[in-house]
């Protein structure tokens, strides 16, 4: 499915008016539809304990070797007044956050997801696209031989 950045964004803004409330009717409408994308994977899980409403920040560290996936992250920690970090000689591909448990697992890290899925089917449909268009029609993965 090739999707163009403005659909993109709009799929974005969607998955985000789930999480910061829903202004229209329509955005009600696919809030409530990723909403229940979201439930059905959280029931999956055990159910834990309401939070504390003292609970502490927890230091957690993230891998992302994607840039695209660590921009987005970090974006994404901002947006809710987090700061994300790196200690002096970690890898570029770490993340480090102060955070409630609670907060990042059924907020943040869903959200998250979501979002970085929608980029990378973006990114994926645009890279395929230009393939095709600019190198060689045929941009398959290369065919696996026997020994």
């Amino acid at each position: 499915m090739d999707m163009t950045e403005s659909q993109l964004r709009e799929r974005l803004r969607k998955i985000a008016a789930l999480f910061e409330g829903a202004k229209t009717a329509g955005e009600r409408e696919a809030a409530a539809a990723a909403m229940e994308r979201v439930k059905k994977t959280l029931n999956t899980r055990p159910q834990e304990p309401p939070p504390v409403y003292t609970e502490p920040l927890v230091e957690m560290q993230f891998s992302l070797s994607d840039l695209w996936q660590r921009r987005m992250f970090s974006a994404l920690c901002r947006r809710h007044g987090l700061i994300p970090f790196r200690y002096h000689r970690q890898r570029h591909t770490t993340l480090m956050v102060r955070v409630k448990q609670s907060f990042l697992d059924r907020i943040l890290w869903p959200e998250y997801v979501q979002l970085r899925n929608a980029l990378n089917e973006y990114l994926a449909a645009a890279t395929d696209r230009i393939i095709r268009e600019e190198v060689f029609n045929d941009s398959r993965e290369a065919q696996e031989r026997p020994d």
